[in-house]
């Protein structure tokens, strides 16, 4: 069975993926969290449903705590905004890896050759993520931008999510 044949058959198996939003951030409100709102509704849009959707301090152990939290409830998908950079404060990435069984690395490469085309070399600075919980859950952590947000998600993510899902199931 070809790659082709996977997808098609995880869209068939795998309708929607319950996700939770988490935004990282010292400073945003659920009123001024557009990147938030945006990855809510690049995913309900895809026809995934959003669980959740919640602002996190910027601290490692509530990051972890959080992602700890949606993957006990059982979502499919944890995407966490922010934190990606160099910065001391960017701590989002630390946070999660050690709730990541496998890490996919496919998906910041291909985030940050994405994103070079539209910001040159400044890429280099983003750490954006993907990885899977031992369970076949995925954990996700994109650049607190809209902008990185939708590439992350809408260009990069969402079109192999379903697929991803299912070969982590099967």
């Amino acid at each position: 069975m070809g790659a082709k044949d996977h997808a098609d058959r995880a869209e068939k198996e795998i309708v929607s993926a319950r996700c939770v939003v988490l935004t990282v951030s010292d400073t945003r409100t659920a009123e001024t969290d557009e990147s938030g709102r945006k990855a809510a509704d690049i995913l309900a849009a895809a026809g995934h449903v959003v669980a959740d959707r919640r602002i996190v301090p910027n601290d490692r152990g509530a990051i972890a705590d959080a992602v700890r939290a949606a993957l006990a409830a059982g979502v499919d998908l944890v995407v966490a905004i922010g934190g990606t950079g160099v910065s001391r404060r960017d701590v989002t990435v630390e946070a999660v890896r050690g709730l990541m069984e496998k890490e996919l690395p496919g998906f910041g490469e291909m985030f940050r050759m994405l994103t070079a085309k539209e910001i040159g070399t400044a890429a280099i600075m983003t750490r954006a993520t993907l990885g899977a919980a031992s369970d076949g859950r995925l954990i996700v952590v994109t650049p607190g931008s809209t902008a990185g947000v939708r590439l992350a998600l809408e260009d990069v993510l969402v079109p192999q999510l379903k697929h991803l899902l299912w070969e982590l199931r099967k």
